[in-house]
């Protein structure tokens, strides 16, 4: 039963990644995320059914448009792999329950963040204004998160960025830390709860530095090239489903 459960998720999973496209493709823009139907960005040519089949189709299709015969981009069956190994990963983890299912939303909506950001080095406001009150909520009512550390969890998570932000701004007399960053991590903090906002930021500061530098020595860009900082926190985010709080019990047990 469990091996069906777990193929059923994953398959699910994969066409839940394409609905992601759409909307990582679309809400930036402003554009409706129900009409008009898929299509191709080059030709327009609606997309016809047997042509979106999550990743399967892509492959048959050998990445490219069937009307205009222009490459897809890989990042339309990278998101729908993505998120199919998510749902199976916590699946695995949890069960199929509702921690699974509010696990599964909150790790799909940092998908769409992740790549927003790559793509336009903005977290929209829509996702993360909503979400901080919502995702709070669905902690204290199904994901045994204590009303306080959730509370707790957003302002801390939002408070520390913002601190961090401004002694930067202070400092440089430039922006360094995007408000979309501040709100996610507010959001963050009031679904995992305050004590995830240290492994959060020390993971993801650890993977930007890493990252950053690594881009700035292959581009040959200087410290001011801009790395999104949406999607480490977003990575950071995920681990700490599955390892944070071990992680975390391990700290305390030994300090």
């Amino acid at each position: 039963m469990n091996i069906f459960s777990g193929i059923f998720l994953t398959v699910a999973g994969a066409a839940i990644g394409s609905f992601l496209n759409v909307l990582i493709c679309r809400i930036p823009q402003g554009k409706s995320i129900v009409y008009p139907p898929s299509h191709c960005p080059k030709c327009g040519h609606a997309i016809r059914f047997y042509d979106n089949i999550p990743i399967i189709s892509y492959v048959i299709l050998r990445g490219r448009c069937r009307d205009c015969h222009e490459k897809i981009s890989l990042r339309y069956p990278l998101v729908e792999l993505l998120t199919a190994m998510m749902s199976l990963l916590l699946f695995w983890k949890f069960g199929l329950n509702l921690k699974y299912f509010f696990s599964f939303v909150f790790s799909s909506v940092l998908i769409v963040i992740t790549f927003i950001d790559f793509d336009h080095q903005i977290i929209p406001d829509i996702i993360t204004l909503p979400g901080i009150p919502i995702f709070s909520l669905i902690a204290i009512l199904f994901m045994d998160v204590p009303w306080l550390e959730a509370v707790l969890g957003i302002i801390i998570g939002g408070g520390c960025l913002y601190a961090v932000a401004v002694g930067y701004e202070l400092i440089t007399k430039r922006e360094g830390m995007g408000g979309g960053d501040i709100k996610l991590l507010a959001m963050l903090g009031g679904f995992l709860g305050w004590k995830s906002i240290f492994f959060i930021v020390f993971v993801s500061s650890l993977l930007g530095a890493l990252v950053g530098i690594s881009m700035m020595i292959a581009k040959g860009q200087d410290m001011k090239y801009a790395v999104p900082f949406g999607p480490f926190l977003s990575i950071a985010a995920v681990a700490y489903i599955f390892f944070g709080r071990y992680a975390t019990m391990l700290f305390i047990s030994r300090y």
